[in-house]
C-alpha cells in the first residue's frame, strides 16, 4: 500500500535524530521476550498529541470526543512549561496541539505555543478556525516544518452549519478570510484545509450526520482559493459505545462500504483532474478505497507505537488518540511529565501497557494510522535481523 511520507511511520523512526531510540525499543523488547528482564528506556516520546482543554466553542454532532468536551478542563500552563521542559531534555522533537476540545481556546494559548517553539520544537496546531486572531499574534513563531490544520469538513455554508454548529458569528467564509490573512502573515506555515468525508447513513450521538461526500471537489478549490498549501480527506470515524474507541465504521455502515469508497473514489478523481493544493488520503482513507479495512484491524499484540507517541490532556495521559479518556489507556496524570522522576514513573507505567495492553483484541475494530508500523517493528523484533542494519536516514519530519 503506497503512502504519503506524512504517514510513512517507519521511516520517521529511521531518522538520525530518533534511530537510536529505536534500536534501545528494539533491544529491549527483544530481552523481555528472550529472558524476561530489563527496563525500558528513559526516553520521551518523540512527539506529543496535547490537548490544552477540553473546552469547545462547536457543537459537532460527529465528535469522537463528545464525551469529554465541554467540561472546561484545562492543563496548567506552569505545568505545561515543566512538562516541555522535561520532555525536551529527554528527547521529545514535537508537539501538535489538538483534540479533546478547541486548543485556542486555552487562556494561554499564544503563550504556550511561543514557549514550545522557543524549546526548539517542531509545532502542529489542528483548530477549527473560529479564534485565527489568536494564531496570528504569534504567527511569527511558525518555521518551515510547523503546520496548522483547520478542521473544516465542508464546502458550503449549510454543510458547515450542520457539521459544526458554530456559535452563529463564525462562518466558514469569515474563517477562510482569516486563513488567507495567517498565511500571508507567514509564508513558511504550511496550511491545511481538513476534510472528515461524511457519507449518508452515519448515525452518532442520536443523530445523522449531515453528507458532505458530494462537496470534495469544491473543498480542494476553496484550499486553492484561500491559499492552503495542503488538503487532507479521511473517513469519519464513530464512537463504538460498548467500548468508548474510535473505530471507522460500524457494522451496519460496513454493508455499504463498496459503494461508498466508489462514491469516495469518484469525488478524489474529480479532485486531482482540477487545480488543487497538495491532496492528503488517511492511511484508513486508502483501506477503504482499496477493500482492506479488515487488514488495518489486524494489529500485533503489542503496541510499539505507544512508546513513540501519547496524548497529554487535562484528564491525563493516554497512550493513544484513539483511546482519550478510555481508563484502560491511562498511563499517567495531567503533571505525568512535569519532573523527571514523575516522567519515569510514567515511563514504567506505560513499560506495564506495553506488557499488558493486547492490542490485538483491544484495537480489533479500531483502523489504526500506526497499523504498519506496528508490524513493521514486531516482524523486525520477531528476525534475526541486527539492529545496527536499520538504515538512518535524515531528518526530514518528525510528526507521528
Amino acid at each position: 500500500m503506497l503512502r504519503d511520507k506524512e504517514f510513512d511511520f517507519s521511516s520517521k523512526l529511521r531518522q538520525g535524530s530518533v534511530i537510536e531510540r529505536l534500536k534501545e525499543y528494539i533491544d529491549w523488547q527483544r530481552n523481555l521476550r528472550n529472558s524476561g528482564s530489563g527496563s525500558i528506556p528513559i526516553w520521551a516520546p518523540v512527539s506529543i498529541n496535547m490537548d490544552l482543554t477540553s473546552a469547545c466553542n462547536f457543537a459537532c454532532p460527529h465528535c469522537v470526543d463528545s464525551g469529554i468536551i465541554h467540561k472546561s478542563y484545562s492543563l496548567d500552563t506552569v505545568t505545561i512549561k515543566q512538562s516541555i521542559d522535561i520532555l525536551r531534555k529527554n528527547g521529545l522533537l514535537s508537539v501538535i496541539l489538538i483534540g479533546g476540545g478547541e486548543p485556542t481556546m486555552h487562556r494561554d494559548f499564544e503563550e504556550i505555543a511561543t514557549y514550545i517553539k522557543q524549546k526548539g520544537l517542531q509545532l502542529g496546531v489542528a483548530t477549527n478556525g473560529s479564534n485565527l486572531k489568536r494564531l496570528m499574534r504569534v504567527a511569527d513563531i511558525f518555521e518551515k516544518g510547523d503546520w496548522v490544520r483547520l478542521s473544516l469538513d465542508s464546502a458550503n455554508e449549510d454543510t458547515f452549519v450542520a457539521s459544526h454548529r458554530p456559535p452563529k458569528n463564525v462562518t466558514l467564509k469569515g474563517i477562510l478570510d482569516d486563513a488567507r490573512v495567517l498565511k500571508k502573515a507567514n509564508k513558511d506555515i504550511s496550511l491545511g484545509y481538513s476534510f472528515v468525508i461524511v457519507w449518508p447513513g452515519i448515525h452518532m450521538n442520536g443523530q445523522e450526520l449531515a453528507s458532505n461526500i458530494d462537496q470534495m471537489a469544491k473543498a480542494a478549490y476553496l484550499a486553492k482559493k484561500y491559499d492552503f498549501d495542503f488538503i487532507s480527506f479521511k473517513p469519519c470515524l464513530v464512537r463504538l459505545e460498548d467500548s468508548k474507541k474510535e473505530a471507522l465504521v460500524d457494522d451496519k455502515d460496513r454493508q455499504k462500504l463498496a459503494q461508498v469508497a466508489s462514491d469516495i473514489a469518484k469525488g478524489l478523481e474529480e479532485v486531482r483532474s482540477g487545480d488543487h493544493p497538495k491532496v492528503l488520503e488517511s492511511v484508513n482513507l486508502r483501506a477503504m478505497l482499496q477493500d482492506r479495512v479488515e487488514e488495518l484491524e489486524k494489529q500485533p499484540k503489542t503496541c510499539h507505537m505507544q512508546f513513540f507517541r501519547t496524548v497529554l490532556s487535562p484528564f491525563g495521559i493516554y497512550l493513544c488518540t484513539a483511546f482519550r479518556g478510555v481508563d484502560s489507556a491511562l498511563i499517567g496524570g495531567p503533571d505525568g511529565y512535569s519532573d523527571q522522576a514523575k516522567l519515569e514513573e510514567t515511563l514504567h507505567r506505560l513499560e506495564r501497557s506495553i506488557k499488558d495492553f493486547d492490542a490485538s483484541k483491544e484495537c480489533r475494530q479500531v483502523a489504526c494510522f500506526y497499523h504498519h508500523v506496528n508490524w513493521w517493528i514486531e516482524n523486525f523484533i520477531e528476525s534475526d535481523n541486527d539492529v545496527e542494519t536499520l538504515e538512518r536516514l535524515e531528518d526530514d519530519n518528525f510528526f507521528l
